[in-house]
């Protein structure tokens, strides 16, 4: 088993997926690791849509169109239920936050699987919740392709700890 700094340093952004089929018990493995996610007030505000029909994966190619999206074999979509989210006394709702637990969850535990993920946040919202048919009070929040990667990891650019870490 990885240690938790090797496997954050191995989790990046694939763009490039084989077509290997992902075996049902790796991603059974990582959605009850995504169930695992604390969130706010334990209220769990979200939906986590696992696409693998090649009908509907199409559609949602759609709504992020680009070539290396498509080679994904699979495409989890996290929603978030803003009527099951908690909001702090000042307004401030946490919906957002749980579901970014959750996706980093998601993806790391895919990294340890030997599969690669890619955080979407930049596709057609509106379009994906129709193609899906997502209830009004559930929101689109990011699109997930995973699959196993065809490439390797590219070294990432980090801030220095000293840049990102302050005492008082």
């Amino acid at each position: 088993m990885k240690d938790f700094l090797t496997l954050t340093q191995q989790r990046y952004s694939c763009r490039d997926y084989s077509d290997r089929e992902v075996e049902q018990e790796k991603l059974n493995y990582v959605m009850e690791c995504v169930r695992m996610a604390p969130s706010a007030v334990n209220r769990q505000p979200w939906k986590f849509t696992v696409v693998t029909d090649a009908d509907t994966r199409t559609k949602l190619q759609e709504c992020y169109n680009r070539e290396w999206f498509k080679s994904a074999p699979i495409y989890i979509l996290a929603s978030v239920n803003h009527q099951l989210e908690w909001v702090r006394a000042d307004g401030k709702r946490h919906g957002d936050i749980d579901i970014a637990i959750a996706v980093e969850h998601l993806c790391l535990a895919a990294a340890e699987q030997g599969l690669g993920t890619c955080w979407v946040c930049n596709f057609d919202a509106a379009l994906c919740r129709n193609l899906l048919q997502l209830p009004a009070e559930e929101e689109p929040v990011v699109l997930i392709p995973i699959g196993y990667p065809n490439n390797e990891p590219t070294v990432k650019q980090r801030k220095d700890l000293s840049e990102i870490m302050v005492r008082k």
